[in-house]
């Protein structure tokens, strides 16, 4: 064997030795222990000095939004793996059903609604003690590269049963048998430039903070025009579950800053109180 090709094997077995003494076994109570020790001291410090929500401006009257990232479609491998790159917001809506949490209703759930007590997103519900959501959300779209426009409406998804509805029905003949269902409507953005104020946001992979089941995420809300960033939030979450069965990790998670509200539409909560939606006339 020559001496190089020795060396590599040395080094090789070495490192096969090595790994025992570096493995951590979540199943073993005294580590596990010690682990989730080790994790609460680095959750608590970047609560406390990297966490948070900064506003540095607000603009008012905003009809429309650019999302220049959607968050992706996740399934139960996601949630289990610790190195998933959205774990940060794992109960935040996907795909377009995020798009859709932006042209929602925010609708009150428990008293009027404020800083403090965030609603729940409606598609649907128009109540007057609501907030409105954005007339339109803009995506550009990763397989043409074309920037559409998102709108949503409520159209016919099905017909009403007859017989159930017998008694309507002899009452008055045009009484409507549809059955409506909310749905998203995508068409070429009318804008030959793109809207102003955008939406971002960066999931960090950190493999020292990833080893300790914390994630973290920073969304930015931007002025395309001036460059300026006008608010961000950077979330931190921890999990205490690190040995996936059948419980999801990042469903299952501590997150700072706390917000009150819906876990699904943090980022929409987050983004209205610095572009604030334009209101109905």
């Amino acid at each position: 064997m020559k001496p190089t090709h020795r060396r590599n094997l040395l080094i090789l077995i070495a490192a096969c030795w090595a790994l025992p003494l570096q493995a951590y076994d979540p199943l073993n109570r005294t580590e596990y222990l010690a682990k989730i020790k080790e994790a609460e001291a680095v959750y608590k410090e970047k609560c406390e000095k990297v966490a948070g929500i900064k506003i540095y401006k607000t603009v008012p009257d905003v009809e429309g939004v650019l999302l220049m990232k959607v968050r992706p479609a996740r399934g139960d491998r996601e949630l289990a793996d610790p190195n998933w790159p959205g774990a940060a917001f794992g109960r935040e809506r996907r795909g377009d059903g995020y798009i859709a949490s932006f042209l929602g209703n925010e609708v009150p759930t428990q008293g009027p609604i404020d800083a403090q007590h965030r609603g729940q997103i409606s598609n649907t519900d128009k109540n007057p003690h609501g907030l409105p959501g954005y007339r339109w959300v803009e995506v550009i779209d990763p397989k043409d590269g074309q920037r559409y426009r998102y709108t949503g409406s409520e159209k016919p998804s099905g017909k009403k049963n007859p017989q159930a509805y017998k008694a309507e029905l002899e009452k008055d003949p045009a009484y409507d048998m549809n059955i409506y269902r909310w749905s998203l409507d995508k068409v070429p953005s009318p804008s030959q430039t793109p809207p102003r104020y955008a939406v971002t946001f960066e999931d960090h992979v950190i493999p020292e903070e990833r080893a300790l089941w914390l994630a973290s995420s920073t969304v930015k809300v931007l002025d395309l025009h001036t460059n300026d960033v006008l608010g961000e939030m950077t979330r931190y979450a921890m999990s205490y579950i690190h040995a996936p069965r059948q419980s999801m990790p990042w469903l299952n998670h501590s997150v700072c800053p706390t917000m009150n509200g819906p876990a699904a539409t943090r980022t929409r909560h987050f983004v209205d109180q610095i572009l604030i939606p334009k209101r109905e006339k």
